[in-house]
């Protein structure tokens, strides 16, 4: 019989940058490199990433400001989606946000990014809008899905 070791969800820190960066870079066309998560762990933006036994499975990056939260960026490992851990860093995202006193979360998205739009719409995220030509892609630009979503509620 096989153990399953705990999911752990703990704040990022510089030691995690090497891996962050390269897990970014295995799981988004057009990653961040290592200085982006360098520079929002100075700016004391929210910064998680996600394990099993030591191993680095995903991460999330929160910016608050006034009484929003924005969802900067947010991955797991490729081999590792599929099973809920986008979800449960999302949860997690929007559970730190609304502690904070946070009463709105936003984020962009590709359009072609279904399941991640799909995850969003399941955990009550709206569109609200589009910005033309946000995302650098293969071939020119590529638009972002504008979603929102209410915190309140969120900590029950």
């Amino acid at each position: 019989m096989a153990v399953l070791l705990p999911l752990e969800i703990e704040p990022m820190v510089e030691a995690d940058l090497d891996g962050v960066a390269a897990l970014e870079a295995t799981a988004q066309p057009f990653p961040w490199n290592r200085s982006h998560f360098a520079d929002s762990l100075v700016a004391g933006y929210g910064a998680w990433v996600l394990r099993q036994g030591g191993n680095l499975l995903g991460f999330l990056v929160v910016m608050t400001a006034v009484d929003e939260a924005h969802l900067l960026n947010v991955a797991v490992a490729p081999e590792h989606q599929g099973h809920g851990l986008g979800a449960r860093l999302l949860r997690h995202a929007m559970n730190w946000s609304a502690g904070k006193g946070m009463l709105d979360m936003y984020l962009e998205v590709r359009p072609s990014n279904t399941r991640a739009e799909a995850l969003y719409r399941h955990f009550g995220f709206h569109l609200i809008g589009r910005r033309k030509a946000y995302y650098p892609a293969r071939e020119g630009r590529e638009d972002a899905l504008v979603f929102r979503r209410s915190l309140e509620g969120v900590l029950s």
